[in-house]
């Protein structure tokens, strides 16, 4: 079915509904026209296996006089409070917090942005999404119009905001991608003899000038749709989201589909995590004597909240069914974890094999869990802590001394010049890298501290910059500043831009200069997605919340 059917259907049972005929109006009709339709048009075909490309038999050089194999293993929406390193969680998380203590943790990391596209572009690249102009996320068709339906139902304190204008002139969204004229870090290790792969989310463009594969991957295992699991499958253990009308879209409109080098859409082999997992292992294998670069892109522990039955099983403890999936889910995350580092030493690549692990932003209050970001306020789409502080932990026995803590400020944007560094490869010519090198700090060559530089983040009106300490907040929906001492109130409790007015000009300056180098959004946001700091969506939000609208 065409997209013009899919509307002109859409809109043949609203106004049906509307002319008072004998048909009751009904969402659910709406979401199957708009969204379930659409994806059932779309053919998936049986698994097949996936083989992966062999380096040579035998190694010309030995692996540790080799340039480093890396391997960067991002989560998605996975909370600061997920982890048990840190303290808290639902469950323990035995195998990320051995790679924390066998590396450096960077404990005051941060996410390029509060969301899940720009945040990777920001990875991938080493430059702010407002300079390579991927600010926004890119927004699927039709999810607009149900979370509209869905959201605005009278229900809500704040409705959400849309540009219908916007909208209309956005570029398709496939075509709203990372700009191949952007180098990415696959492309930057391409030259010292790197055999790239790419495993799981992508997220910067789905037309072909954007896919892995034109983005410097040899090859790309690729999420194409968001189900774990089909959602009747016996071996799945579901927990749906009533209140998130992104949710409901999601149930809709997703398959249970993954590709391999932009070929045909197939079925995954199990639960999606482990499927990643398995493929992981498989490509170390096959390039165990060969320089190799694996960004292994989980799409746990994103929804539709869905576990395997063998994970569920395995938590009866927790007697609340929603943490109890999203627990099992951060227990398959774990294991692959485990599962990677043990193929690094059975293939003997341990010592000489970076590794770093991080997440895309914070978790979602979305999903109605209230301690995610424990002890952190706010919640992804925020600029509060919540939504944008990281686990972010770099591993490599052979130049980074086990239990290295460093507590200077890091960001994602520091992932592409680190691991270009470490290849022994030149920064891209041309053009500015945001980020710095940080692995002397990890290493501890360099013996002093670095010198604290601005961290910034925008998207559209809301703009925040972290500097010495300091962070300040503002945006104009609504039109509010929020000052903030990271040094003596690191979870934001106290906003003190009205004690210190000269501290918001000072920054407010830093960020307008920044600003001014920046370029205009490739697309725009099409909606405004109001979320409020303390509580989650599933809570009634009253006039005295504190909330932000974020545009997207």
């Amino acid at each position: 079915m065409k997209k013009w059917q899919i509307y002109s259907l859409a809109a043949a049972v609203i106004v049906t509904a509307l002319a008072g005929s004998a048909y009751t109006f009904r969402k659910d009709i709406v979401l199957y026209a708009v969204a379930t339709r659409a994806r059932d048009a779309t053919k998936v075909a049986p698994n097949r296996e996936i083989i992966w490309e062999k380096g040579p038999e035998v190694a010309s050089v030995p692996a540790e006089k080799r340039p480093p194999n890396i391997v960067v293993i991002l989560a998605d929406d996975l909370g600061f409070n997920d982890i048990s390193y840190f303290g808290g969680g639902l469950i323990e998380t035995p195998n990320i917090d051995t790679l924390a203590r066998e590396g450096a943790n960077f404990s005051h990391a941060y996410a390029g942005t509060a969301a899940c596209a720009p945040s990777r572009a920001m990875l991938m690249t080493g430059r702010y999404g407002t300079r390579t102009g991927f600010e926004f996320t890119p927004t699927p068709p039709g999810m607009t119009k149900i979370v509209d339906m869905f959201y605005n139902d009278g229900t809500r304190l704040h409705e959400m905001i849309f540009d219908e204008t916007a909208a209309e002139n956005a570029p398709p969204f496939k075509e709203q991608g990372l700009p191949g004229s952007e180098i990415t870090l696959a492309e930057a290790l391409k030259p010292q003899g790197y055999h790239t792969m790419h495993i799981g989310k992508w997220h910067l463009g789905n037309s072909p000038e954007f896919l892995p594969n034109a983005q410097g991957f040899d090859e790309s295992v690729m999420l194409e749709s968001g189900l774990f699991l089909p959602e009747d499958s016996p071996d799945v253990v579901n927990a749906k989201l009533p209140f998130d009308p992104f949710d409901q879209f999601f149930w809709a409109r997703m398959q249970y589909a993954t590709s391999y080098n932009g070929g045909e859409w197939f079925e995954p082999k199990g639960y999606l995590t482990d499927f990643y997992t398995d493929e992981a292992v498989k490509a170390i294998e096959a390039n165990r004597n060969r320089p190799f670069f694996l960004y292994l892109a989980h799409w746990a522990v994103h929804t539709p909240l869905q576990a395997s039955k063998a994970d569920y099983d395995a938590l009866s403890h927790i007697e609340n069914h929603r943490e109890r999936v999203y627990a099992a889910m951060i227990r398959a995350l774990d294991r692959s974890v485990g599962r990677v580092m043990e193929a690094l030493k059975e293939n003997g690549l341990d010592d000489n094999t970076i590794v770093i692990f991080s997440s895309d932003n914070g978790a979602p209050g979305y999903i109605g869990i209230p301690d995610v970001n424990k002890p952190y306020r706010g919640w992804k789409l925020t600029y509060f802590e919540g939504g944008i502080r990281v686990p972010f932990f770099v591993r490599w026995p052979g130049r980074i001394k086990a239990g290295t803590e460093r507590d200077m400020p890091v960001a994602h944007l520091d992932i592409f010049p680190t691991l270009v560094a470490a290849a022994g490869a030149p920064l891209p010519a041309g053009r500015v890298i945001d980020g710095i090198d940080i692995l002397p700090y990890a290493t501890g060559v360099a013996h002093r501290p670095a010198p604290e530089r601005p961290i910034f983040w925008r998207d559209g009106h809301y703009h925040a910059v972290r500097m010495n300490g300091w962070k300040l907040q503002y945006l104009a929906r609504p039109d509010k500043v929020w000052l903030f001492n990271l040094n003596e109130d690191p979870t934001e409790q106290h906003n003190v831009a009205d004690k210190y007015p000269e501290k918001v000009a000072e920054l407010k300056a830093l960020i307008e200069a920044h600003d001014a180098t920046q370029r205009e959004p490739l697309f725009p946001a099409v909606a405004e997605m109001p979320v409020t700091i303390d509580k989650t969506l599933e809570e009634e939000a009253t006039p005295e919340d504190e909330y932000i609208y974020w545009p997207g």
